[in-house]
């Protein structure tokens, strides 16, 4: 995001239009995280289904609180020694007027405050879909507060507030391929290696239970992902979020095109997952980099995002690690090779004046991108994996084999997803309740 530096005599005024849009873009940013729910729900099997939407919409109530109490003075306050901000007027956002603006921007500090909040919503909710059906609600909602708090709220210091180090350094990162992508990416990575695997992975068949609503997802992501990106400049005085909406379109088109393409070749069909999983591989890809590039580099990033990415999540059957839902082969993946390729495509004449090596500028930015880019999955990966140990070693981070294996919807929140008592015109037995009735039409809709 770009930095507030503005002269005394320049101070800007408060801007109806571009606090409206901001507005508008925060609330595109918020239905992502629904339509991550939806996104998830479908892939994973029907005794999931709830368990699934759950692990995001729980990061609404969770983080919206931590932000309000510390997490925006943490990544946003008065930087100290650029790893972590700190202002106590920021601390219960209750230091700040009505019409403050932030940092050289014409809108209100409590209007950045709000977008970047439902950016720190989503993001551990990316972490779930590599979790699907063996963890414990509870040690998931203890997991998500600590992420936060020790993960999240640092990094987008880093990355965003001034001073960070990743921000004096030159790192660009638009919307979030390092704070938001990698970060999450990497996180599940750490996770999923000590929690272990689904019971029956690489043996039984996992297939999505709803195809319907993995598109419904999809859309809604994508849509909701204009504010995203667009909305990360904090206004469109200048054009460069325009650019931003526009390069969005166009990366996210050409991935899920050239996902398909793959995929017929590989497999021999073009299928509804693969259309939903190349148009967010495509817009993990542009996060990042959209501001910089033009709308050809955008059509070539999506496009090399698109193959990687499919090729990427196949990985966890050579390696072994289950990534239930792809989010290391899409997230983590999509965003290296975002936030890379900005070292190649960058025009100097978006964001910023830096300029990628295919329009003259060497290789300084691109080693400014792996520094980042290394760093973050480094400590990511690391600091998640320790969190999940310690959680797994007091509260215990799985279910058992057999909650498990029964169905965690019914095992964690005493419902299921759908109801199909009356779908054989047949009853239940009068002996058997209304908890003892679902978990068995749940067993049989999974045999």
């Amino acid at each position: 995001m770009p930095p507030g530096i503005t002269l005394a005599a320049d101070a800007p005024t408060l801007s109806a239009a571009n606090t409206g849009f901001m507005l508008i873009c925060s609330a595109l940013v918020m239905i992502m995280t629904p339509g991550l729910a939806f996104f998830y729900g479908g892939m994973v099997r029907v005794k999931s289904t709830l368990n699934m939407l759950m692990m995001s919409f729980i990061s609404l109530g969770i983080v919206t609180i931590l932000w309000v109490l510390y997490g925006f003075s943490a990544a946003f306050g008065t930087d100290h020694g650029s790893l972590i901000g700190w202002s106590s007027d920021y601390v219960g956002l209750s230091g700040i007027g009505l019409t403050q603006l932030w940092d050289g921007y014409t809108i209100p500090i409590y209007v950045f405050a709000v977008f970047q909040l439902m950016f720190a919503i989503i993001t551990p909710a990316l972490i779930s879909g590599a979790l699907a059906d063996r963890v414990k609600f509870s040690a998931w909602a203890l997991f998500i507060t600590l992420w936060a708090t020790l993960v999240y709220f640092p990094v987008a210091h880093w990355v965003w507030g001034t001073g960070g180090w990743a921000f004096d350094l030159g790192v660009i990162d638009f919307a979030g391929g390092t704070a938001v992508h990698i970060n999450a990416g990497a996180a599940a990575l750490g996770v999923i290696l000590v929690i272990g695997k689904r019971v029956g992975f690489k043996k039984d068949p996992m297939r999505p239970h709803s195809l319907p609503l993995v598109m419904l997802g999809a859309g809604l992501l994508w849509f909701g992902w204009f504010g995203f990106n667009a909305g990360s400049w904090l206004g469109n005085d200048d054009g460069v979020g325009a650019l931003m909406f526009v390069n969005t379109q166009v990366a996210t088109a050409a991935a899920m095109l050239a996902w398909l393409i793959y995929e017929k070749i590989r497999h021999g069909a073009c299928t509804t997952l693969g259309a939903a999983s190349g148009a967010v591989a495509g817009l993990v890809a542009i996060t990042p980099s959209g501001g910089s590039c033009s709308p050809l580099g955008a059509i070539a990033i999506g496009v090399i995002a698109g193959v990687l990415c499919a090729m990427a999540v196949g990985l966890k059957y050579r390696f072994g690690y289950d990534d239930s839902l792809d989010v290391v082969g899409v997230h983590l993946v999509g965003g290296v090779i975002g936030s890379l390729l900005i070292g190649f495509f960058a025009t100097g004449g978006g964001q910023s004046d830096a300029q990628g090596l295919f329009y003259g500028g060497g290789l300084t930015q691109l080693w400014k991108q792996l520094a980042g880019v290394g760093a973050i999955l480094a400590y990511s990966l690391v600091a998640s994996a320790i969190l999940a140990f310690l959680i797994d070693k007091t509260i215990g981070m799985r279910v058992s084999e057999d909650d498990e294996v029964s169905g965690i919807d019914q095992v964690e929140h005493a419902e299921t997803a759908y109801d199909f008592s009356g779908a054989g015109g047949g009853t239940a037995p009068r002996s058997a309740g209304p908890v003892q009735e679902a978990a068995a039409q749940t067993k049989k809709v999974d045999a």
